[in-house]
């Protein structure tokens, strides 16, 4: 069962590219904005953590 969703959602991105590859590209750097931001917060969270500014 996972192989099959696997593939579909492959096949599904490779139709959504060449479909609407602007589009496409834009929800990409959105997802990966998403990502940095949380990678970025998590980050400050324990620089804050250990220096013991939180709070303050």
């Amino acid at each position: 069962m996972r192989l099959i969703i696997i593939w579909v959602v492959v096949i599904f991105l490779l139709y959504s590219v060449i479909n609407d590859p602007e589009r496409s590209a834009d929800v990409v750097l959105a997802l990966w904005d998403v990502i940095w931001g949380a990678i970025a917060n998590i980050g400050t969270f324990f620089e804050e953590l250990f220096t013991g500014s939180i709070g303050r």
